[in-house]
C-alpha cells in the first residue's frame, strides 16, 4: 500500500482536491481534523497538555483553543512543546488508519504543515496542490470573512511556496486553468499502477 501525502497552503484548495480524491474511493487521513479530535477525546494527551499549560487548559472538559493559542503563538518553545505532545497520538492514529486500510491501493493524508513538520517519514510521495498567492487571498476573504493583512500574516508565517515546490514529488495545479478533476484522476491511475508495479 502506497501512502501519498497532500499539502497545500492556507487557501490553495488541498480540501477539495482531497475531497475528489475521497468520491473516487481513496481513503484520506485529515491529519488537522484528527488532531482536534484527539485533543477533546484523548485522556493521556489531556494530561499531558495540562501538565505544561497548566488548569486553564480544558474548562468543564474542553479544550481551550484559545488559551493555549494566546501562548504558543508567542513562544515557539512552548508551540514545540505542545507539538510534541500532539505529534506522536496523531502519528499513531494515523498508523493505526493506515492498518485499517491496509488492502486499499493507497491511502491519503492530508496535512496543513507536512513539510514543515518532517512528516515526510511516515509517507512515500508527497503532493502538494499550489495556488497563487493572489488568487488564495481572495479565496480566503470571501470563504473566511478575513482581512488581507490578517491572511497575509498566516501566509507568511508558512514555509514559502517556492521552497514547497522544490520537495514536492507531484504538483497539483488549483488556479483556475488547469483541469483538478483531470489532475487527480491522472494522479489517481499513476499511484494504482505504482502500487501495482511494486
Amino acid at each position: 500500500m502506497l501512502k501519498l501525502g497532500i499539502t497545500g497552503g492556507i487557501g490553495s484548495g488541498k480540501s477539495t482536491v482531497c475531497g475528489i480524491f475521497a468520491r473516487m474511493g481513496v481513503p484520506v487521513y485529515n491529519a488537522d481534523e484528527r488532531a482536534k479530535w484527539l485533543v477533546d477525546h484523548h485522556p493521556s494527551m489531556q494530561q499531558a497538555i495540562s501538565d505544561v499549560f497548566g488548569e486553564k487548559s480544558f474548562e468543564n472538559g474542553k479544550y481551550n483553543r484559545e488559551y493555549i493559542a494566546s501562548i504558543v503563538f508567542k513562544d515557539k518553545t512552548m508551540l514545540e512543546k505542545l507539538n510534541s505532545i500532539i505529534h506522536p497520538v496523531v502519528l499513531q492514529d494515523w498508523e493505526e488508519f493506515c492498518i485499517e486500510h491496509k488492502s486499499d491501493t493507497y491511502v491519503i493524508k492530508e496535512a496543513a504543515i507536512m513539510l514543515e513538520a518532517g512528516g515526510r517519514d511516515t509517507i512515500d510521495k508527497i503532493v502538494l496542490v499550489h495556488s497563487p498567492a493572489e488568487l488564495r487571498i481572495q479565496r480566503l476573504m470571501e470563504r473566511d470573512q478575513l482581512d488581507r493583512k490578517a491572511i497575509e500574516l498566516r501566509m507568511n508565517s508558512q514555509m514559502p511556496e517556492e521552497e514547497k515546490m522544490k520537495l514536492a514529488d507531484y504538483i497539483i495545479y488549483n488556479d483556475n486553468e488547469h483541469s483538478l478533476i483531470e489532475q487527480v484522476q491522472n494522479l489517481h491511475q499513476l499511484m494504482v499502477s505504482s502500487a501495482w508495479m511494486s
